[in-house]
């Protein structure tokens, strides 16, 4: 595992130490409280406790803890599961869960977590990442797909490449886009500069989202967002690219006082709609997914505060 480092910009100014490296590099947030605790994370080039809060400049130098080995117990979690059946299981991804084991990350993972329910998973692809054909990040809520048959993995990988499938977010921004209801095409690559971000990059990957405004408060929106492709991070990169952040994503410019305002400890987005067509019967199948506490709440009171 290598060394994380970050320069505090203005948008992470007032952060939490722990909150904002377990954002920034997708590290579950007990893992890099333990390390902080351990005396792993400089900031200006000394110890720092993890309810620090960085200031705009500040250099932060974070060194991982290896462990000898994860405890399987670790990773596992509950999982609501919307559906099941011999080609394919439909879950409700909770917050702070990560769809495969990766370096760096010691928390619960959704594979681990549905093969402890007894769910036997795709042999196809990548050892780590078996039966999973798309993903959402750490701190992304909602529906997802994995396959347990080699026929739905088959399937489902080439619905995904071949755009069929409809993926629905919503997602509350900072701010009001104008216009409203609008598209967003531009290529998304890595960042330049800092590798474990992504941006909006001449020559990236063809990037498309479709996106529309369902209410406006002060201040943010909650829009609606039909993905069309499926770039690593694509609606918090695309929302920031507009001047638009989701609330709470710190990584790409969301101001942590509105987040702190809201007691919201993550990026306002959430899946709330998967529709493909079913591997076997060929008949599409559209699946949903309820906002989780924290979402509701911070809703809650962004419409109470500005009343």
């Amino acid at each position: 595992m290598s060394e994380y480092s970050l320069v505090v910009d203005e948008a992470q100014d007032g952060s939490r130490l722990d909150a904002l490296l377990s954002v920034t590099f997708e590290i579950s947030r007990t893992k890099v409280a333990s390390d902080i605790d351990a005396g792993s994370v400089l900031v200006n080039d000394k110890l720092a406790l993890k309810s620090h809060r960085v200031a705009t400049g500040d250099k932060v130098v974070y060194n991982p803890i290896i462990k000898a080995a994860i405890n399987p117990a670790d990773q596992v979690t509950k999982i609501p599961i919307l559906f099941a059946d011999e080609d394919v299981v439909v879950i409700d991804k909770p917050v702070g869960v990560a769809v495969h084991a990766s370096p760096g990350w010691e928390g619960p993972t959704v594979t681990a977590s549905i093969a402890d329910l007894g769910h036997r998973i795709s042999t196809s692809g990548a050892p780590e990442r078996q039966g999973i054909v798309h993903r959402l990040d750490v701190g992304t809520s909602g529906v997802m797909v994995v396959a347990k048959s080699e026929l739905a993995y088959e399937s489902l990988k080439d619905q995904f490449r071949d755009r069929t499938v409809k993926k629905i977010y919503h997602a509350l921004v900072q701010g009001h886009p104008d216009p409203s209801k609008g598209t967003i095409d531009a290529p998304i690559d890595r960042h330049p500069q800092e590798n474990y971000k992504y941006a909006v990059v001449n020559g990236g990957k063809d990037s498309v989202t479709h996106y529309e405004t369902i209410e406006a408060f002060a201040g943010a929106s909650l829009l609606k967002i039909e993905l069309e492709t499926g770039r690593t991070h694509q609606i918090r990169v695309h929302m920031a690219a507009i001047k638009h952040p989701c609330v709470g994503d710190s990584m790409y410019g969301a101001d942590p006082k509105l987040a702190g305002k809201l007691e919201l400890h993550r990026q306002w987005l959430h899946a709330t709609q998967l529709t493909f067509r079913h591997p076997k019967t060929g008949q599409d199948v559209t699946f949903n997914s309820a906002y989780p506490q924290d979402l509701t709440l911070s809703l809650t009171r962004i419409a109470e505060a500005y009343q």
